[in-house]
């Protein structure tokens, strides 16, 4: 099979298509035929060397961590998913590739009327603005301000938070995506200085959480408007304990990202693709993800 592979760390460079052996089914997993796999940030760090908890330092390693296809093959011991099944999920590494194999729990039903290219890059985007705005708390009559507020993660966390009761969002953005933020529910403001003056007219009544995707000013500037731990950062990982501010704690679940698949297919939860690229153009995709400043999602296609 053909797969998007790291031989060599560095730059988007690095990654090339390459030919692997197709992967089987063992008990308890699935084969799935990819169509999409989103891209994301956590594939950037792989590609310059870091390696997930829980992954082997083998290379060639392929990136990507969630996709969506078509079962193609069920392993021993696997019930409620069949061959022929249309899904989405998620695998800690391993998605840049025309085959993925994963344990059975870690798909769910694709929607009809999600496009395979949406399904692709759902997962990620959607599971950690739910993480993150579950574990602080967020709920009816919050003022909540999201940093990177167009990207994937800023995007779903718009829509969550004002769906479980949030007055008002304020989200960070440059400011030719701001009509973007407006029609998503969210005031949006512009980065850059005086941001946390800006911040403090929109919310005379004060901030009550935050969701930190852009680190750096962004972070300083939310420390002055809450405590540390009414923070989620994202991003400054290693600034993060000695700030007081929190990290992400859940984990992916297939139950929770079906929760999230029925929003969309109901139409209360939007997840814009911002653009796709087949699997010969993953540098391509990753200096795009490495811009940090579009809308929605960067997604790579198989066919």
């Amino acid at each position: 099979m053909r797969v998007v592979a790291v031989t060599e760390f560095g730059g988007p460079e690095v990654l090339k298509v390459v030919d692997l052996p197709t992967p089987q089914a063992g008990p308890g997993q699935v084969r799935v035929s990819v169509k999409a796999a989103g891209v994301q940030p956590f594939d950037v760090a792989v590609r310059q060397g870091w390696l997930p908890a829980g992954a082997t330092a083998d290379l060639p390693r392929v990136p990507g961590n969630e996709f969506s296809g078509v079962v193609d093959q069920v392993g021993p011991g696997v019930d409620g998913v069949a061959v022929g099944d249309e899904v989405l999920g998620f695998s800690l590494l391993n998605c840049y590739a025309e085959y993925v194999v994963v344990p059975a729990e870690n798909v769910t039903a694709k929607p009809e009327n999600m496009p395979w290219e949406v399904a692709g890059g759902f997962t990620a985007g959607t599971q950690t603005a739910y993480i993150a705005l579950r574990q602080l708390g967020v709920g009816q009559g919050d003022t909540v301000l999201v940093h990177a507020a167009a990207g994937a993660v800023g995007t779903a966390a718009v829509q969550l938070a004002r769906l479980w009761g949030a007055t008002t969002v304020i989200g960070t953005a440059r400011q030719e995506n701001h009509d973007y933020l407006r029609a998503l529910g969210a005031v949006p403001v512009v980065y850059g200085e005086g941001l946390l003056d800006r911040v403090r007219e929109l919310a005379p009544g004060g901030v009550d959480l935050v969701l930190d995707g852009a680190g750096g000013d962004a972070l300083d500037v939310s420390l002055s408007l809450v405590p540390g731990e009414r923070i989620i950062t994202l991003v400054e990982h290693d600034k993060a304990e000695s700030l007081g501010v929190q990290l992400t704690k859940g984990v992916r679940l297939a139950s929770r990202l079906a929760e999230l698949a029925d929003l969309y297919a109901k139409g209360d939860l939007a997840f814009p693709v911002r653009v796709t690229y087949p699997l010969d153009r993953a540098a391509d995709a990753h200096r795009e993800v490495e811009g940090r400043h579009g809308q929605g999602k960067v997604v790579l296609v198989t066919g």
